[in-house]
């Protein structure tokens, strides 16, 4: 599917993540005179609006550019590096931003240098500069280094070295969004909400997102000492072994007369293994099969035209999502014919871990009237990031655009609301992680430098019951908001049956 934002090509990726598929493009404006350096920083300049606050940000940062990168032949070409970057960003980033708050932010990334200045490359002070531009914009933007870079195409794969986490930074610390689950983190117990404060004993507050996840990397089967921060419990320590992490995008079973398809996350593979995963339990049940459970739970995300595709599997017609820069400017995804259910009810399960792209599927569906939502409201990620690769090496992972549900309403620093709230209860087995009822492991709205956008309530729910007073689901620890989402497929997809179960008391 060939997909475009603001009519430039691209390729979904990872969290909502487009990759540029086109090159970085001639940002070379330059000033006559004077050496390379000099002519680099004349043409940066004069990328600028005539704003004095402006240019005086710019000498401020080719003064410490000066002072911090050894003088070699990499120099101007660093420096030119860094300009095409900050020309993108400017131009396309989702939201305008003063040009004296990217270079701040650029020389005080600089400034975090561990070392004395003049005996870094070139390379590296460029690489902390932009570290510290792009984090600064949202929670999602970043720089990727050319090893980075290359990461980020694999992971999209559903391949990857690592722990098998997806995190963000709050205050300071590495913290879980949610535990992919079958990796070494999700067995050592991790979940979702926790906080990384130390790797080996290194302590991360203080450093950059990219700096964070350095110290996680390393080669499979090498172990790394962790010290987790959790509500209630305090700081502990857990030690993992990395691995090679091969992704299960989808997994299914059956409860009875039920299927039930789990998406661990939207890699390439989704939709296809979401197929099969269909095909395989009608051909198990055949005309037995009352309807299905998509079980979201702790799904951070992935491709956006997996969730796209995942969607329209299950309508006939309509809307899915829409996504739109900062100029308004966009592309809408329609559904085409055809209904994998047959119209065969469908309950989406989602909690605080549900984010991205998995908001996107049980949004859409849940506008649609297509399926009931029940659990927990989501994390509320509606950014689309681009990764773009730049001139030089290294790519940009910069956000771009928000994206729309068919009621038109955003769900970024909101979250789908379910239709049926589920409270109470624990979690069903370890490394699961956050559960209704339970503190939350926070939200988009919460992250430092959140965007701020025009505010969408969601659409509200319609009951809330307990978890407790659901049959348990599955074996061993019993999965009880399954066992809700199981009964309500059982009752025919009727939310009256359903709830008529649980008294006057769940109606809101």
């Amino acid at each position: 599917m060939r997909q475009t934002v603001s009519s430039r090509s691209t390729r979904l990726a990872i969290a909502a993540v487009a990759v540029m598929l086109a090159g970085a493009g001639g940002l070379t404006a330059c000033a006559s005179g004077g050496t390379e350096v000099a002519r680099v920083f004349g043409g940066f300049t004069g990328a600028f609006t005539a704003d004095e606050k402006s240019a005086e940000s710019v000498e401020t940062f080719r003064q410490l550019f000066d002072r911090y990168a050894k003088r070699d032949s990499s120099r101007a070409q660093q420096l030119r590096h860094f300009r095409d970057a900050y020309l993108r960003v400017r131009q396309e980033y989702v939201q305008s931003v003063d040009d004296a708050v990217l270079i701040k932010a650029a020389v005080d990334g600089v400034k975090k240098l561990d070392g004395k200045p003049g005996t870094f490359t070139a390379a590296q002070v460029t690489e902390a500069a932009l570290d510290g531009m792009l984090t600064n914009l949202d929670p999602h933007s970043s720089y990727l280094n050319p090893d980075e870079f290359r990461e980020s195409q694999v992971y999209t794969s559903g391949q990857f070295g690592g722990l098998g986490i997806e995190v963000n930074m709050e205050d300071g610390f590495v913290k879980v969004i949610a535990p992919i689950e079958d990796t070494p983190a999700s067995r050592a117990g991790i979940k979702s909400g926790d906080l990384i404060t130390h790797v080996d004993g290194a302590g991360i507050k203080g450093m950059s997102l990219m700096e964070a996840v350095r110290l996680l990397r390393g080669k499979p089967r090498t172990d790394v000492r962790l010290t987790i921060r959790r509500a209630g419990a305090g700081d502990f320590d857990v030690t993992v072994t990395r691995a090679t992490i091969r992704v299960r995008p989808v997994k299914w079973r059956t409860e009875g007369d039920v299927g039930v398809i789990r998406i661990t996350s939207f890699n390439q593979r989704a939709d296809d293994e979401m197929r099969r995963a269909v095909s395989a339990i009608r051909r198990k049940l055949g005309g037995k099969l009352r309807g299905f459970v998509l079980d979201l739970r702790n799904n951070p995300g992935g491709l956006l035209d997996q969730s796209v595709a995942v969607t329209d599997s299950f309508l006939h017609r309509g809307d899915i999502v829409s996504v739109r820069d900062r100029d308004g400017n966009g592309r809408a995804f329609n559904a085409e014919t055809g209904d994998l259910a047959d119209g065969l009810p469908i309950v989406v399960l989602i909690n605080r871990g549900s984010a991205s792209a998995a908001e996107i599927v049980a949004g859409a569906l849940q506008d649609q009237n297509r399926a009931t939502v029940i659990g927990a409201r989501s994390f509320g990620k509606g950014s689309v990031q681009t990764i773009t690769p730049l001139n030089w090496d290294g790519a940009l992972r910069l956000t771009t655009a928000l994206y729309y549900l068919p009621s038109g309403r955003s769900i970024q620093g909101t979250g789908v609301e379910p239709d049926i709230i589920v409270t109470g209860g624990a979690p069903p087995h370890p490394g699961r992680g956050d559960f209704p009822g339970r503190p939350v492991p926070g939200k988009e709205a919460d992250l430092p430098h959140a965007l701020k956008v025009e505010k969408h309530q969601p659409k509200p729910a319609r009951a809330k019951i307990r978890v407790d007073d659901c049959p348990g689901a599955g074996t061993g620890d019993k999965d009880r908001m399954l066992g809700c989402a199981v009964t309500l497929i059982n009752d025919g997809g009727s939310e009256a049956r359903f709830l008529a179960r649980f008294g006057s008391r769940t109606k809101l």
